[in-house]
């Protein structure tokens, strides 16, 4: 049993796509199946009956029209009339490198994005079900024909859908909001921003819930990186005005997550999943794999991302020892310690902190210590291991941390006391 869908070979990156639909969870993925490296995109595809138990199956899309003859870039997934629809970004490389042409010289491609229905969810006709249903921008002052991509589509209240892009202008990160009756005709309604957030803004998406308005993005150029954010926002239907706030959250405080992408489950939980940047392949030799899925709440004016219960509940069985995948139960006071099996946690000065500097294969790029900002509610986590991610919930996903990690050792202890719990079976 596994709690953490991973990359079947060669490389992995965005979820896309992800939808509750007839029954099973479908998660696409951005893939480069033939080498552990980034290129020509296609979309993976992936289905589980409850969150954990994933299996991949073949390719979704792949190149086959001039508007993305070089990449299916990221997306979504939307149900209507029992059909399911996925909307996406294709690339044209302006210039592909002649020395590796799944790969673009100077970051120069044109991008459009396209539409393809399925009336099962499985098969797609990728030679004659895509239409193109925004051109490439080409005004300047709207947006970027080369960076403008990542179409999330939701039904709104009105009944009409609704499309956010990201996008970028005199370098300045930016969202596009389009709507349409039939999901096939798109009009651009208006635009949304805020300062001092990075110069482009990729994998938009927004949601309701408990009464509150959430984006989440991931903004290109802010001090601390290429990183995934989110903040409570305003959203007006009929103009498409969103106010955004200046300050805002990291999506997750480990900072190796990025391109996160919501749905509602069976139960109508607004659940989230996102991927995890890896410095290098897994044992496997592929590359890439995603975050246990999360809910995704909001109380008192702060979001909250807990572990899914579909993944919780599978650890049933107490036990002494670690075994390939555990997870770890704790209330630290300061000063307190826990070491699973090289990756640390400690509480210290008010936050939760952890410490993966002995298992990252001497990766300098990677930022070894990580923590929360101060805590003022309780120090309680729950510490979700696998081989190569741990996962930090502080106070219910008040907080998470989640680092890639490699080489941990078989080994738990604690200046503290702690529960470690096995999956269950």
């Amino acid at each position: 049993m596994e709690i953490h869908l991973k990359s079947p070979k060669g490389w992995i990156n965005d979820p896309n796509g992800f939808i509750y639909y007839k029954g099973k969870y479908h998660l696409f993925y951005q893939h480069f199946p033939y080498a552990p490296v980034w290129g020509r995109m296609h979309w993976g595809h992936a289905v589980s009956g409850d969150l954990t138990d994933w299996r991949h199956l073949d390719t979704a899309l792949f190149p086959t029209k001039n508007d993305d003859r070089d990449g299916c870039f990221s997306g979504s997934a939307v149900e209507h009339e029992g059909k399911m629809h996925i909307f996406y970004t294709g690339v044209r490389y302006d210039l592909p490198d002649p020395e590796n042409i799944n790969c673009c010289l100077d970051d120069k491609f044109t991008a459009a994005q396209l539409h393809i229905a399925s009336e099962d969810g499985f098969s797609f006709d990728n030679f004659g079900g895509k239409a193109t249903v925004i051109p490439p921008v080409i005004d300047s002052n709207i947006g970027d024909s080369t960076h403008t991509r990542d179409p999330k589509v939701w039904k709104g209240s009105d009944g009409k859908f609704y499309m956010v892009l990201g996008t970028t202008v005199n370098s300045k990160g930016r969202l596009l909001f389009y709507r349409s009756g039939n999901l096939s005709d798109w009009e651009y309604v208006n635009c949304a921003s805020a300062p001092n957030c990075g110069w482009m803004w990729e994998c938009p998406d927004y949601f309701r819930t408990d009464n509150s308005g959430v984006l989440i993005f991931s903004p290109m150029g802010i001090a601390e990186g290429q990183q995934a954010v989110c903040t409570l926002v305003d959203f007006d239907e009929k103009s498409c005005e969103m106010r955004i706030p200046e300050s805002y959250n990291f999506f997750d405080y480990g900072l190796d997550l990025y391109a996160p992408q919501s749905t509602l489950d069976k139960e109508g939980r607004r659940t989230v999943i996102a991927w995890l940047r890896m410095p290098e392949p897994m044992d496997s030799g592929a590359i890439g794999m995603y975050c246990t899925p999360r809910i995704c709440e909001v109380r008192k004016g702060h979001i909250y991302f807990r572990p899914h219960p579909d993944v919780k509940n599978k650890f049933t069985r107490k036990t002494a020892a670690p075994e390939k995948i555990y997870m770890i139960k704790a209330s630290l006071s300061e000063g307190e310690k826990i070491d699973a099996g090289g990756f640390a946690v400690q509480r210290k000065n008010g936050r939760i902190v952890t410490d993966r500097s002995k298992v990252i294969r001497g990766h300098k790029e990677l930022k070894s210590v990580c923590e929360t900002p101060e805590l003022k509610d309780g120090f309680d986590v729950e510490i979700y291991i696998d081989e190569n991610m741990a996962e930090v919930f502080v106070n219910g996903g008040e907080y998470v941390i989640t680092n890639a990690i490699y080489d941990l050792i078989d080994n738990v202890s604690s200046n503290g006391n702690i529960e470690i719990y096995a999956l269950e079976g």
